[in-house]
């Protein structure tokens, strides 16, 4: 059974048992958590699709560990004004291990 979960503003397809990082959520490491906005359940022979959401469904994970993600460096450049602006950015995220999915 799969499940396409809405979390920080983006859509994520889930399986139970898999890891996934996320955006930063602000949930103690080791506890578990429900994610409600549930677009679309699937199955080998069925596919419940909300409008937008699948009524009653529910998603549980437990947080593993916060992090940040690995540096992404911005360079902005002038050709021919003397001007190059470096700047480096790194992601909070959030990693979870799906638990259960009901439908």
């Amino acid at each position: 059974m799969y499940a396409v979960i809405k979390s920080g503003g983006k859509q994520y397809r889930v399986q139970e048992g898999q890891v996934l990082k996320l955006e930063k959520l602000e949930v103690p490491t080791g506890e578990s958590l429900d994610f409600d906005q549930v677009l679309l359940l699937g199955s080998d022979d069925e596919i419940k699709v909300g409008a937008p959401l699948v009524e009653g469904a529910k998603v549980t994970a437990e947080v593993l560990e916060h992090g940040r993600g690995d540096k992404v460096t911005i360079i902005k450049f002038r050709r021919r004004k003397h001007h190059m602006k470096r700047q480096g950015h790194r992601q909070w995220y959030t990693e979870v291990r799906i638990t259960g999915i009901n439908g």
